[in-house]
Protein backbone atom coordinates (compact mmCIF):
# COMPACT_ATOMS: atom_id res chain seq x y z
CA UNK A 1 0.00 0.00 0.00
CA UNK A 2 1.27 3.40 -0.61
CA UNK A 3 1.36 5.12 2.43
CA UNK A 4 3.21 8.81 2.01
CA UNK A 5 3.20 10.53 -1.18
CA UNK A 6 5.66 14.17 -1.81
CA UNK A 7 5.06 16.74 -4.03
CA UNK A 8 8.44 18.75 -5.15
CA UNK A 9 7.08 20.95 -8.30
CA UNK A 10 5.30 23.74 -7.36
CA UNK A 11 1.61 23.85 -8.79
CA UNK A 12 -2.14 22.94 -7.01
CA UNK A 13 -3.87 20.06 -5.68
CA UNK A 14 -7.20 20.19 -5.52
CA UNK A 15 -10.09 17.60 -5.73
CA UNK A 16 -12.64 16.41 -8.97
CA UNK A 17 -15.33 14.44 -7.51
CA UNK A 18 -14.04 11.89 -5.49
CA UNK A 19 -10.36 11.73 -7.20
CA UNK A 20 -7.22 13.66 -5.76
CA UNK A 21 -5.18 15.65 -8.43
CA UNK A 22 -1.51 17.84 -8.99
CA UNK A 23 -1.51 19.78 -11.25
CA UNK A 24 1.71 21.30 -12.31
CA UNK A 25 3.01 24.81 -13.64
CA UNK A 26 2.40 23.20 -16.99
CA UNK A 27 -1.07 22.18 -16.36
CA UNK A 28 -0.27 18.31 -16.81
CA UNK A 29 -2.37 16.26 -14.50
CA UNK A 30 -1.64 13.60 -11.76
CA UNK A 31 -3.91 11.66 -9.95
CA UNK A 32 -3.03 10.58 -6.34
CA UNK A 33 -4.17 7.31 -4.62
CA UNK A 34 -6.14 8.74 -1.63
CA UNK A 35 -7.55 5.92 -0.55
CA UNK A 36 -3.79 4.27 -0.03
CA UNK A 37 -2.53 7.23 1.38
CA UNK A 38 -1.82 8.46 5.03
CA UNK A 39 0.18 11.37 4.55
CA UNK A 40 1.10 13.63 1.75
CA UNK A 41 4.56 15.84 1.92
CA UNK A 42 4.45 19.66 0.03
CA UNK A 43 7.48 21.13 -1.10
CA UNK A 44 6.46 23.01 -3.49
CA UNK A 45 4.83 26.10 -4.19
CA UNK A 46 1.22 24.40 -4.18
CA UNK A 47 -2.28 26.10 -4.04
CA UNK A 48 -5.17 23.91 -2.70
CA UNK A 49 -9.11 24.47 -2.75
CA UNK A 50 -11.56 23.92 0.22
CA UNK A 51 -12.92 20.60 -0.87
CA UNK A 52 -9.71 18.75 -1.01
CA UNK A 53 -9.77 18.95 2.69
CA UNK A 54 -12.99 17.37 2.95
CA UNK A 55 -11.73 14.84 0.60
CA UNK A 56 -8.81 14.23 3.27
CA UNK A 57 -10.73 14.01 5.83
CA UNK A 58 -13.00 11.57 4.65
CA UNK A 59 -9.45 9.37 3.71
CA UNK A 60 -7.62 10.37 7.11
CA UNK A 61 -4.59 11.80 4.93
CA UNK A 62 -2.62 13.85 6.40
CA UNK A 63 -1.15 16.67 4.82
CA UNK A 64 2.45 18.13 6.07
CA UNK A 65 3.56 21.65 4.65
CA UNK A 66 7.46 22.23 4.20
CA UNK A 67 8.21 25.95 3.45
CA UNK A 68 10.35 27.58 0.52
CA UNK A 69 13.38 26.71 2.40
CA UNK A 70 12.52 22.87 3.16
CA UNK A 71 11.94 23.57 6.95
CA UNK A 72 8.38 22.18 8.44
CA UNK A 73 5.46 24.48 8.47
CA UNK A 74 2.66 22.96 9.57
CA UNK A 75 0.06 20.30 9.09
CA UNK A 76 -3.46 19.91 8.27
CA UNK A 77 -4.95 16.44 10.51
CA UNK A 78 -8.31 15.10 9.59
CA UNK A 79 -11.41 15.28 12.59
CA UNK A 80 -9.78 12.87 15.22
CA UNK A 81 -11.91 9.91 15.37
CA UNK A 82 -10.15 7.98 18.25
CA UNK A 83 -10.36 10.78 20.84
CA UNK A 84 -11.21 9.68 24.56
CA UNK A 85 -11.75 12.48 27.37
CA UNK A 86 -10.51 9.73 30.01
CA UNK A 87 -7.52 8.83 28.34
CA UNK A 88 -6.32 12.60 28.05
CA UNK A 89 -7.49 13.33 31.67
CA UNK A 90 -5.02 10.88 32.92
CA UNK A 91 -2.32 12.19 30.21
CA UNK A 92 -2.98 15.15 31.82
CA UNK A 93 -2.87 14.46 35.31
CA UNK A 94 0.38 12.48 34.85
CA UNK A 95 1.54 15.74 33.26
CA UNK A 96 0.14 17.83 36.68
CA UNK A 97 1.99 15.03 38.91
CA UNK A 98 5.72 15.93 39.04
CA UNK A 99 6.60 12.68 40.04
CA UNK A 100 4.98 10.82 36.99
CA UNK A 101 5.95 13.40 34.69
CA UNK A 102 9.67 13.29 35.67
CA UNK A 103 9.54 9.53 35.38
CA UNK A 104 8.24 9.67 32.29
CA UNK A 105 10.90 12.35 31.02
CA UNK A 106 13.63 10.17 32.32
CA UNK A 107 12.41 7.06 30.49
CA UNK A 108 12.27 8.87 26.87
CA UNK A 109 15.37 9.69 27.40
CA UNK A 110 16.59 6.58 28.40
CA UNK A 111 15.55 5.15 25.12
CA UNK A 112 17.31 7.60 23.27
CA UNK A 113 20.49 7.31 25.63
CA UNK A 114 20.60 3.51 24.40
CA UNK A 115 20.18 4.41 20.94
CA UNK A 116 22.66 7.01 20.67
CA UNK A 117 24.66 4.30 21.97
CA UNK A 118 23.82 1.59 19.56
CA UNK A 119 24.96 3.88 16.91
CA UNK A 120 27.96 4.28 17.88
CA UNK A 121 29.02 1.26 19.71
CA UNK A 122 29.45 0.00 15.47
CA UNK A 123 32.18 1.56 15.74
CA UNK A 124 34.14 1.16 18.86
CA UNK A 125 37.17 0.89 17.66
CA UNK A 126 36.66 4.92 16.82
CA UNK A 127 34.18 5.85 19.17
CA UNK A 128 35.27 4.46 22.73
CA UNK A 129 35.78 7.69 23.95
CA UNK A 130 32.76 9.58 23.47
CA UNK A 131 30.78 6.55 24.67
CA UNK A 132 32.54 6.66 27.95
CA UNK A 133 31.74 10.13 28.06
CA UNK A 134 27.77 9.43 27.46
CA UNK A 135 28.03 6.33 29.92
CA UNK A 136 29.31 8.87 33.01
CA UNK A 137 26.58 11.52 32.02
CA UNK A 138 23.89 9.03 32.00
CA UNK A 139 24.72 7.75 35.42
CA UNK A 140 23.65 11.49 36.40
CA UNK A 141 20.42 10.77 35.58
CA UNK A 142 19.12 8.59 38.22
CA UNK A 143 19.90 11.52 40.73
CA UNK A 144 18.40 14.19 38.31
CA UNK A 145 15.26 15.70 40.36
CA UNK A 146 14.22 18.32 38.08
CA UNK A 147 13.28 18.40 34.36
CA UNK A 148 15.96 21.17 33.74
CA UNK A 149 18.33 18.66 35.09
CA UNK A 150 17.24 16.00 32.66
CA UNK A 151 17.31 17.89 30.26
CA UNK A 152 20.69 19.81 30.71
CA UNK A 153 21.71 16.03 31.00
CA UNK A 154 20.46 15.31 27.07
CA UNK A 155 21.93 18.29 26.18
CA UNK A 156 25.71 17.42 27.22
CA UNK A 157 24.99 13.54 26.18
CA UNK A 158 23.52 14.94 22.31
CA UNK A 159 26.73 17.12 22.00
CA UNK A 160 29.08 14.13 22.58
CA UNK A 161 27.10 11.90 20.28
CA UNK A 162 26.96 14.36 17.45
CA UNK A 163 30.93 14.66 18.02
CA UNK A 164 31.94 11.31 17.44
CA UNK A 165 29.67 11.45 14.08
CA UNK A 166 33.75 12.90 12.95
CA UNK A 167 34.81 9.15 13.78
CA UNK A 168 32.11 7.46 12.32
CA UNK A 169 31.29 9.38 8.86
CA UNK A 170 33.08 8.72 5.70
CA UNK A 171 33.02 11.54 3.62
CA UNK A 172 34.17 14.94 4.28
CA UNK A 173 31.29 15.96 6.70
CA UNK A 174 31.80 17.74 9.37
CA UNK A 175 30.40 18.30 12.76
CA UNK A 176 31.14 21.39 14.98
CA UNK A 177 27.92 22.45 16.65
CA UNK A 178 24.21 22.18 16.34
CA UNK A 179 22.72 24.81 14.21
CA UNK A 180 18.96 24.21 13.72
CA UNK A 181 17.41 27.93 12.53
CA UNK A 182 19.08 27.98 10.20
CA UNK A 183 21.67 25.00 9.65
CA UNK A 184 24.78 26.28 8.88
CA UNK A 185 26.87 23.04 7.11
CA UNK A 186 25.56 19.80 5.33
CA UNK A 187 25.54 17.48 8.59
CA UNK A 188 23.15 20.45 10.27
CA UNK A 189 21.00 20.34 7.08
CA UNK A 190 20.82 16.55 7.24
CA UNK A 191 19.65 16.14 11.10
CA UNK A 192 16.97 18.74 10.37
CA UNK A 193 15.62 17.75 7.55
CA UNK A 194 15.35 14.16 8.98
CA UNK A 195 14.39 15.39 12.48
CA UNK A 196 11.37 17.21 10.64
CA UNK A 197 9.99 14.00 8.75
CA UNK A 198 10.51 12.15 12.34
CA UNK A 199 7.96 14.45 14.02
CA UNK A 200 5.48 14.49 11.26
CA UNK A 201 5.52 10.82 11.35
CA UNK A 202 4.79 10.95 14.80
CA UNK A 203 2.16 13.25 14.82
CA UNK A 204 0.79 10.92 12.08
CA UNK A 205 0.96 7.47 14.48
CA UNK A 206 -0.15 9.72 17.56
CA UNK A 207 -3.31 10.72 15.69
CA UNK A 208 -4.00 7.22 14.68
CA UNK A 209 -4.43 6.76 18.97
CA UNK A 210 -6.28 8.15 21.47
CA UNK A 211 -3.30 10.45 22.39
CA UNK A 212 -3.74 14.43 22.79
CA UNK A 213 -0.34 15.45 20.95
CA UNK A 214 -0.11 18.59 23.02
CA UNK A 215 -0.09 17.08 26.14
CA UNK A 216 4.79 16.39 26.96
CA UNK A 217 6.48 15.65 29.75
CA UNK A 218 10.24 16.26 28.90
CA UNK A 219 9.20 19.15 26.73
CA UNK A 220 7.10 21.72 28.33
CA UNK A 221 3.57 22.51 26.56
CA UNK A 222 3.27 25.48 25.04
CA UNK A 223 0.85 27.25 22.09
CA UNK A 224 1.58 26.45 18.52
CA UNK A 225 3.50 22.60 18.73
CA UNK A 226 2.64 19.58 18.97
CA UNK A 227 5.10 18.66 22.19
CA UNK A 228 4.32 15.05 22.73
CA UNK A 229 5.75 14.37 19.04
CA UNK A 230 9.18 15.96 20.27
CA UNK A 231 8.85 13.55 23.68
CA UNK A 232 8.82 10.81 21.47
CA UNK A 233 11.22 11.90 19.14
CA UNK A 234 14.14 11.80 21.08
CA UNK A 235 13.67 8.10 20.87
CA UNK A 236 13.24 7.38 17.32
CA UNK A 237 15.73 10.01 16.24
CA UNK A 238 18.78 8.03 16.59
CA UNK A 239 16.93 4.84 15.72
CA UNK A 240 16.12 5.87 12.66
CA UNK A 241 16.92 9.69 11.50
CA UNK A 242 20.33 9.35 12.81
CA UNK A 243 21.28 5.68 11.23
CA UNK A 244 19.60 7.08 7.79
CA UNK A 245 21.89 10.13 7.54
CA UNK A 246 25.09 7.68 8.62
CA UNK A 247 24.43 5.11 5.54
CA UNK A 248 23.26 7.81 3.52
CA UNK A 249 26.92 9.31 4.23
CA UNK A 250 28.55 6.32 4.48
CA UNK A 251 27.33 4.42 1.21
CA UNK A 252 27.63 7.71 -0.93
CA UNK A 253 23.86 8.08 -1.39
CA UNK A 254 24.28 11.61 -0.16
CA UNK A 255 27.15 13.65 -1.01
CA UNK A 256 28.56 17.17 -1.12
CA UNK A 257 26.58 18.11 -4.25
CA UNK A 258 23.06 17.61 -2.55
CA UNK A 259 23.07 20.63 -1.14
CA UNK A 260 22.36 24.23 -1.76
CA UNK A 261 24.97 26.58 -0.26
CA UNK A 262 22.84 29.88 0.47
CA UNK A 263 23.99 33.10 2.62
CA UNK A 264 23.98 31.64 6.53
CA UNK A 265 22.59 28.91 5.87
CA UNK A 266 22.83 25.39 3.78
CA UNK A 267 19.94 23.31 2.73
CA UNK A 268 19.26 19.88 0.96
CA UNK A 269 18.35 20.62 -3.24
CA UNK A 270 15.43 18.78 -4.27
CA UNK A 271 17.33 15.99 -5.53
CA UNK A 272 18.97 15.57 -1.67
CA UNK A 273 15.65 15.58 -0.71
CA UNK A 274 14.29 12.78 -3.06
CA UNK A 275 17.18 10.51 -1.99
CA UNK A 276 16.86 11.14 1.64
CA UNK A 277 13.46 10.65 1.58
CA UNK A 278 13.90 7.00 -0.26
CA UNK A 279 16.61 6.19 1.93
CA UNK A 280 13.78 7.54 4.95
CA UNK A 281 10.65 5.35 3.52
CA UNK A 282 12.73 2.17 2.92
CA UNK A 283 14.14 2.57 7.16
CA UNK A 284 10.30 2.75 8.05
CA UNK A 285 9.09 -0.06 5.88
CA UNK A 286 11.90 -2.27 7.14
CA UNK A 287 10.58 -5.10 9.73
CA UNK A 288 12.06 -6.55 12.99
CA UNK A 289 10.75 -9.45 14.42
CA UNK A 290 8.37 -8.16 17.87
CA UNK A 291 9.40 -10.26 20.99
CA UNK A 292 6.34 -9.55 22.52
CA UNK A 293 4.16 -9.76 19.32
CA UNK A 294 5.88 -12.95 17.87
CA UNK A 295 5.49 -11.24 14.38
CA UNK A 296 7.13 -9.07 12.42
CA UNK A 297 6.59 -4.70 12.51
CA UNK A 298 7.78 -1.97 10.53
CA UNK A 299 10.15 0.73 12.48
CA UNK A 300 6.50 2.96 11.51
CA UNK A 301 4.44 0.84 13.66
CA UNK A 302 7.02 1.21 16.41
CA UNK A 303 6.41 4.07 16.75
CA UNK A 304 2.12 3.54 16.84
CA UNK A 305 3.19 0.71 19.69
CA UNK A 306 4.79 3.41 21.64
CA UNK A 307 1.98 5.55 21.68
CA UNK A 308 -0.11 2.08 22.87
CA UNK A 309 2.15 1.71 25.65
CA UNK A 310 1.76 5.37 26.58
CA UNK A 311 -1.80 4.71 26.52
CA UNK A 312 -2.11 1.40 28.70
CA UNK A 313 0.34 3.27 31.47
CA UNK A 314 -1.62 6.45 31.57
CA UNK A 315 -4.99 4.33 32.18
CA UNK A 316 -2.79 2.37 35.06
CA UNK A 317 -2.90 -1.02 32.28
CA UNK A 318 0.39 -1.13 32.40
CA UNK A 319 3.83 0.77 33.89
CA UNK A 320 5.16 2.15 30.49
CA UNK A 321 8.77 0.63 29.17
CA UNK A 322 10.23 2.76 26.55
CA UNK A 323 11.86 0.77 23.37
CA UNK A 324 15.43 -0.09 23.33
CA UNK A 325 15.90 -1.89 20.09
CA UNK A 326 17.04 -5.48 20.65
CA UNK A 327 17.57 -6.36 17.00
Amino acid sequence: MLRDHYIFSNGRLKRKDNTLYFFDEADNRKSLAVHQTDNLYVFGEVDFNSSLFNLLNQHDVHLHVFNYYGFYAGTFCPRNKKASGFTVVQQSAHYLDDEKRLHLAKSFLHSAIHHMLRNIRRHKEKTEEYIRNIEHEATKMVSAASIQEVLGIEGRIRQHYYQSFNAILKQDFIFEKRTKQPPQDPLNALISFGNSLCYTAILSEIYKTQLDPTISFLHEPSTKRFSLCLDLAEIFKPLIVDAVIVSSINNRVIAQKHFDFLEGMVLLNDEGKKKFIKEWDAKLSTTVQHRKLKRKVSYRYLIRLECYKLIKHFIGDEPYKPLKAWW
